[in-house]
């Protein structure tokens, strides 16, 4: 599909565009996004942000229309089936996750809308759940403008990470900048995700994780991360290659 979805968008611009608001779309549709492995799918999007073929500007706007799109889609379906829903076998299914969306849109409905957009298995929920409370327009207008303002790019990023990379001239030997580069990404996102758990260990109950990571081992572990990912960081900022990367990414943004 990823190489499906690659052939069609290089066909010309408007396709480009096309698919990258669909993509954004059914990620953010109702139920949809849950089954779509739209992570992914936006990653190789920003491959191809990332080496040249599609431009940054016209793929971030894409992305906000299909965001906006899929969001007010949902929030109206929720709105409007609010009843059938909750009858259906699906949702029952996952009824732990429904009732916890539910819960944090009463206790914090901006911060939840906000960021359920960056959380794969809330951002197609949220939206839903927000119409079925009838939680007020007015409420749900201003985060859900902010999130998909600054989902698009959060999500392309990777891809455009890795994209730039492969267009550093081979003759460089590039090859230790790119698996430095790799690992500086994976070790900042490992160092965030456990200072994430961290904070949530103190209010969230407990789940399957928390016997392997409880609260008395991620006071030490989030912090060590923390600081193996800030040393990878600087060693990629003083890598010699690194100008001619940040040339490269320039470029992308500047087009």
């Amino acid at each position: 599909m990823q190489a499906l979805l690659e052939h069609f968008i290089t066909q010309s611009v408007t396709y480009s565009l096309f698919a990258i608001a669909l993509v954004a779309f059914l990620e953010s549709l109702a139920l949809v996004g849950l089954i779509l492995p739209g992570t992914v799918m936006m990653a190789g999007l920003g491959a191809l942000i990332g080496s040249g073929e599609v431009n940054f500007w016209q793929a971030w706007l894409a992305g906000i229309v299909g965001c906006l799109l899929g969001d007010w889609i949902s929030f109206w379906l929720g709105w409007r089936f609010k009843k059938p829903l909750h009858r259906w076998s699906f949702m029952k299914k996952n009824k732990a996750l429904l009732d916890k969306t539910e819960h944090a849109l009463h206790q914090h409905s901006m911060f939840t809308i906000l960021v359920g957009r960056f959380v794969g298995p809330t951002r197609p929920l949220v939206p839903m759940v927000a119409g079925m409370l009838d939680l007020p327009v007015s409420k749900f207008i201003v985060p859900n403008l902010i999130g998909c303002l600054f989902w698009p790019p959060v999500y392309f990023l990777p891809g455009i990470l890795a994209g730039a990379a492969i267009d550093i001239p081979v003759g460089m030997q590039s090859g230790g900048f790119k698996w430095l580069l790799l690992a500086t990404a994976l070790l900042l996102w490992l160092a965030a995700w456990l200072c994430w758990r961290l904070w949530r260990s103190g209010k969230a109950s407990a789940d399957r994780l928390s016997t392997y990571l409880p609260r008395g081992r991620l006071l030490w572990v989030a912090p060590v991360m923390l600081g193996v990912a800030v040393m990878a960081l600087v060693a990629l900022i003083r890598h010699p290659l690194m100008p001619v990367y940040g040339e490269i990414l320039l470029k992308v943004v500047s087009r």
